[in-house]
């Protein structure tokens, strides 16, 4: 069992920080995964006997730590998941990038294909069947000129298929760590971590912004250059 970092809690929703390279849900692995670490709290916490409710409104990739909501009502869940398919639930990414870029920011706007077969996704041309638009929006942070690394924030306009990797990566600037697409810091961490996250509250209708950076070890170290 993880030590489980909570961000907020009451009695519609918790927002807690996703550990890298633990799933959001159980998959094929078997491993700990993140909707049955937390529903063991509040089993243990609250005493609740029979089964936990926890409804999983977003997901983060295995490799990407970071800010996530959960819902603790079958409510709560159905208002968070509206406003994630209405893009009320603003989402926003730190990574660390190969190259230089060649803008300070910029918008960056696709079309993805993805294949289930190999759990990957292309960039395609718009008519491309069963392509789905991709939108993000980017800014500089730092750029080290010795490692030739830039750290950037990403706010996510749609939440496609391993999408910022895939953006960064067609455009020459791989995110460091990525195994899939990248070209640099092959056997590192991926760094990418979800480190803003905001919505409106499911009862209280309160805009709530929450925000987690990621301890500055391994790649990160580069924020405190």
């Amino acid at each position: 069992m993880i030590n489980l970092k909570i961000l907020f809690e009451d009695n519609h929703i918790i927002v807690v920080q996703k550990p890298v390279n633990i799933p959001s849900q159980a998959d094929k692995t078997g491993d700990e995964d993140m909707i049955t670490i937390i529903k063991q709290y509040i089993k243990e916490k609250y005493q609740k006997p029979g089964e936990v409710y926890l409804g999983l409104v977003h997901r983060l990739d295995r490799p990407t730590g970071g800010v996530m909501v959960f819902a603790k009502t079958s409510k709560a869940a159905a208002r968070l998941s509206e406003q994630v398919r209405e893009k009320q639930m603003c989402k926003k990414y730190l990574c660390i990038v190969d190259g230089k870029m060649e803008k300070e920011k910029d918008i960056f706007t696709d079309y993805l294909l993805k294949n289930e077969r190999t759990n990957t996704s292309k960039v395609v041309s718009q008519d491309t069947k069963n392509a789905k638009q991709a939108v993000l929006d980017y800014q500089v942070l730092k750029y080290n000129a010795i490692t030739h690394l830039s750290v950037v924030t990403v706010n996510l306009h749609t939440g496609r298929h391993h999408q910022i990797r895939l953006q960064f990566a067609s455009r020459g600037h791989s995110l460091y760590g990525d195994q899939k697409y990248g070209t640099r810091g092959r056997g590192k961490q991926l760094a990418l971590w979800a480190y803003s996250l905001s919505f409106l509250h499911p009862i209280k209708k309160e805009r709530m912004e929450f925000i987690d950076y990621p301890e500055k070890v391994g790649s990160w170290k580069i924020l405190e250059e």
